[in-house]
């Protein structure tokens, strides 16, 4: 049995109904669960044992006592991931999905009961892909959620902190000519952490512009050992709203495109949607001069923000990436196929591309053909890779080409 570095609260008051589900986690080798009866018994064990990765609980058909029960374990702030036992609509289940995330939370899903293993296995792998870094083995880690400042700047510096490459691929033929630039940390002691692990903290400690010009850095180098192999890309890296108000950015950005003598054109920055709630002259003035340079712009996780139309107006933007969330359930959800279906349209007025985030099945793929989406991004053309791994990938693949 595999080992899995994850933490299980069931909360289930029938008797066999909560011996079932517990016992379907333990037979995953999920490293700790344990079932109990209601919330308030939850709410002792959260106490007393500290926070979980994942609570299992049931949405009752009738009254509003489950809802209230997912609002109060998600406010402790101690429940990583919730999975629910459901058969309510799809409708409100999105709704619910957005309600516990807000709350602090994320929702994994939704199974039937009794709980049957393979749908809780198909979660469980959707939990680990989200927290444990891609294409690494998972191994029994430490939760690194407090580095100190002069832990995350020693990482920074002495380059434990590694950009990451994620293809956007044509949803057609599967090519990619860009990549997303994803920041993992390779912990001496605690193996490849995600952004989960210590974003915030470089957040926190003000080291959010090192760690951008560290990517930036090793991206370029990328782009350039690329070029030298014949390949033409281009990336992308994640900028936060607050960074585009400071004045080191574009000369530092210049002097690296000029020493690596990559066109600005080749670089765009996905700002995430709920940043962008207030824009400064600053911050707009950098816009402009980055897309002036050539630089690109996306929108990041369009479709989860608040003022999702009047930034697309307003800002110079050049790309819309939408949601994850939105790929998920095509076959079922007309809500999901019509947001992409509006989003694309919109794309197309407003002249930009839009790329679908979230695709890791080949059912959602040829879902979002049939919608018209062209270009999409996740697990089902590649998961993040360090930069030798990417390089060997765009030769694998060009080598596929050339003998068909």
């Amino acid at each position: 049995m595999s080992f899995l570095p994850i933490r299980v609260l069931v909360v289930e008051e029938h008797p066999f109904k909560q011996l079932v589900a517990t016992q379907v986690f333990k037979d995953s080798g999920c490293e700790w669960v344990m079932g109990v009866a209601d919330v308030a018994a939850a709410l002792a064990v959260l106490e007393r044992t500290g926070p979980v990765d994942i609570v299992l609980c049931p949405l009752k058909e009738h009254g509003v006592q489950g809802l209230t029960n997912l609002e109060v374990l998600s406010r402790t702030r101690r429940v990583k991931s919730i999975i629910l036992c459901s058969a309510r609509s799809q409708d409100l289940h999105e709704a619910i999905e957005r309600l516990i995330g807000l709350l602090g939370s994320s929702l994994l899903g939704y199974v039937d009961t009794p709980v049957r293993a393979g749908a809780i296995a198909a979660l469980l792998t959707r939990y680990l892909e989200t927290t444990v870094a891609a294409g690494h083995p998972v191994s029994r880690q430490v939760r690194y959620g407090h580095a100190s400042k002069a832990c995350l700047e020693r990482a920074i510096t002495q380059h434990e902190l590694k950009a990451f490459f994620q293809p956007k691929f044509n949803l057609m033929t599967g090519e990619a000519s860009s990549f997303e630039v994803l920041a993992r940390w390779e912990h001496p002691q605690y193996g490849v952490l995600c952004p989960a692990d210590f974003l915030a903290q470089a957040r926190r400690f003000g080291l959010m512009d090192k760690l951008l010009f560290a990517q930036l850095e090793q991206a370029l180098a990328f782009l350039k050992a690329a070029r030298e192999q014949g390949h033409e890309l281009s990336l992308a890296l994640n900028l936060e709203a607050g960074q585009l108000a400071h004045e080191s950015l574009l000369p530092r950005l210049c002097e690296a495109l000029e020493r690596y003598a990559i066109p600005a054109s080749r670089l765009s920055f996905e700002i995430t949607e709920s940043g962008l709630l207030e824009i400064s002259p600053g911050v707009l003035d950098t816009l402009i001069r980055l897309r002036m340079m050539g630089v690109g712009l996306a929108i990041d996780d369009f479709g989860i923000g608040y003022s999702s139309l009047e930034r697309l107006c307003q800002l110079p933007f050049t790309e819309i990436k939408l949601d994850a969330r939105f790929a998920r359930d095509l076959k079922t959800s007309t809500r999901n196929r019509a947001a992409i279906s509006s989003t694309l349209a919109l794309g197309e007025a407003l002249g930009m591309a839009v790329v679908v985030e979230g695709v890791e099945y080949e059912s959602q793929r040829q879902r979002l053909l049939k919608l018209g989406c062209k270009l999409g991004q996740g697990y089902l053309c590649a998961r993040p890779m360090g930069a030798v791994r990417a390089l060997a990938w765009l030769e694998m693949k060009s080598a596929s080409r050339s003998t068909r």
